[in-house]
């Protein structure tokens, strides 16, 4: 019960949360990107990014000064099987459809393509 314990120890933040689900919407996502939607500093996404890390949550893969994120969990583990419940839970309520939305907007200004990798930023 160690895994799930961490799990909702992570979710219990709102911006981790936030993250979650920024990052469930998107393969891979730029820390960026997490700023620019999220409207927090680089500071404060990188330490959640790494706490989600270190958890083994996420992988991260740097491209220049930039790190990209994405989730790290196997198709069809206990842990996707949580994730896709939260984002059944999540899908209904509209701060989190806002979210999405802003995300969709924030990657269209900068011209990326929701399968596009990489980061366009500078």
């Amino acid at each position: 019960m160690k895994k799930e314990a961490q799990l909702f120890k992570s979710l219990a933040d709102e911006t981790r949360l936030k993250m979650f689900w920024l990052l469930m919407n998107r393969d891979e996502l730029c820390v960026c990107d997490i700023m620019g939607v999220l409207g927090i500093t680089q500071s404060k996404a990188s330490r959640h990014l790494r706490y989600l890390f270190h958890l083994g949550w996420v992988t991260d893969r740097r491209e220049g000064v930039w790190m990209n994120y994405r989730l790290s969990v196997a198709p069809g583990s206990p842990e996707d099987k949580q994730l896709k419940l939260l984002v059944e839970i999540l899908s209904s309520r509209p701060e989190a459809q806002a979210l999405k939305d802003r995300l969709e907007h924030w990657l269209a200004a900068k011209g990326q393509s929701k399968d596009a990798a990489a980061c366009q930023c500078s």
